[in-house]
């Protein structure tokens, strides 16, 4: 009996023995790594005909892409070199295809703008990207606005301060879904228009845009490293003009679905 009690306790310390070999050797299956306090919600924006969604990672904007919007801001267009500003991507506000969605009028504003934009999201990017390359990382398009608290950016660019709060808030990145190049190709013309109310303030073609999209790209990439889920609001025509609570935006794009909001 004394033989067999002293087998069986050299067979359990064997078993625990390699137990801790193998623990040791896999490290990473028995420790977890860091782990995030709180979970932050991923910004996505819903791909036409697909059930996948497009992950943001920022949103670029051009500023005064279009004369006659440079010259009702006070721009001389045949001189300015473009410029980019940036929006949080949780500023994304998506609206559905045949949807009048819900969109609150911000705090501290009283001039609340509308600027109707197409969008362009990127699957791939890189630096220093050639004009004549630059369409090849595009994944597809959307109709978007660009909403603006102009009383706030013009107050801040008066002072000469970063009028960031103008542009950058709740629910200022307005837009419909991707709808991918392979279905809709690349915009390089094309009606495009919004109304207020039934009436249309902003009338336009997108071959009116001082820099194409491909050349807004090869811009940028020459700033910042693009990547897959940038966006880039690629400019606004020109008549931008206020939106009171009660207004009902309807934006047109030719070769996509209209976009509409109601001012709530």
């Amino acid at each position: 009996m004394a033989d067999t009690s002293r087998r069986n306790l050299l067979v359990a310390g064997s078993a625990a023995a390699a137990a801790a070999i193998m623990t040791d050797t896999h490290p990473a299956a028995a420790q977890a790594g860091p782990k995030p306090i709180f979970a932050v919600p991923a910004t996505t924006i819903p791909i036409a005909g697909e059930q996948g969604v497009f992950p943001v990672r920022r949103i670029y904007c051009i500023g005064r892409n279009y004369a006659a919007h440079a010259i009702e801001r006070g721009s001389d267009p045949n001189r300015e070199p473009p410029f980019f500003f940036q929006k949080p991507t949780d500023a994304i506000q998506n609206v559905a295809v045949g949807e009048i969605a819900d969109h609150p009028y911000p705090s501290l504003t009283k001039n609340y703008h509308h600027e109707v934009e197409l969008v362009a999201a990127l699957k791939s990017g890189g630096t220093n990207i050639p004009a004549e390359q630059a369409l090849d990382h595009v994944y597809g398009y959307a109709l978007g606005l660009d909403m603006t608290r102009r009383d706030l950016q013009n107050g801040m660019a008066a002072e000469k301060k970063p009028w960031e709060i103008g542009k950058s808030f709740d629910h200022a990145a307005v837009l419909g879904p991707i709808h991918p190049v392979a279905k809709v190709g690349h915009f390089t013309k094309g009606a495009i228009s919004l109304a207020v109310n039934g009436t249309v303030r902003q009338n336009s073609d997108l071959n009116k845009m001082i820099w194409s999209v491909a050349e807004q790209i090869a811009k940028l990439s020459e700033a910042f490293e693009l990547k897959a889920g940038d966006i880039i609001y690629s400019g606004t025509p020109e008549n931008v003009g206020p939106v009171v609570k009660g207004d009902v935006l309807l934006c047109k794009l030719e070769g996509l679905p209209d976009m509409s909001i109601k001012i709530v």
